[in-house]
C-alpha cells in the first residue's frame, strides 16, 4: 500500500543517506531507510526470545533435512 505523506525531513540527513545508500532520490534514501529499520526491529524482538524458548536437546535437525 502507497500513501502520499508530506513530510518535514532534516534535507542534510537525507543527502547522507541517499549517499551512503547510493539512492538517486529522496523516495529511494527514505524507503530503504523504513525497510532496514523494520527489519532490525523485527531482529531486536527474535533476540529477546533468546534462552525463553525450551527444546530438546535429542532432536537431530540434519536427520530431519533427508525426508
Amino acid at each position: 500500500m502507497r500513501m502520499a505523506t508530506n513530510l518535514a525531513l532534516d534535507d542534510a540527513l537525507i543527502r547522507a543517506a541517499q549517499q551512503v545508500g547510493g539512492h538517486r532520490t529522496k523516495k529511494a534514501a527514505v524507503t530503504a531507510a523504513l525497510e532496514e529499520y523494520v527489519k532490525r526491529r523485527k531482529q531486536l524482538e527474535l533476540e529477546g526470545l533468546f534462552g525463553t524458548i525450551e527444546y530438546d536437546e535429542g532432536y537431530d535437525h540434519k536427520r530431519g533435512r533427508h525426508r
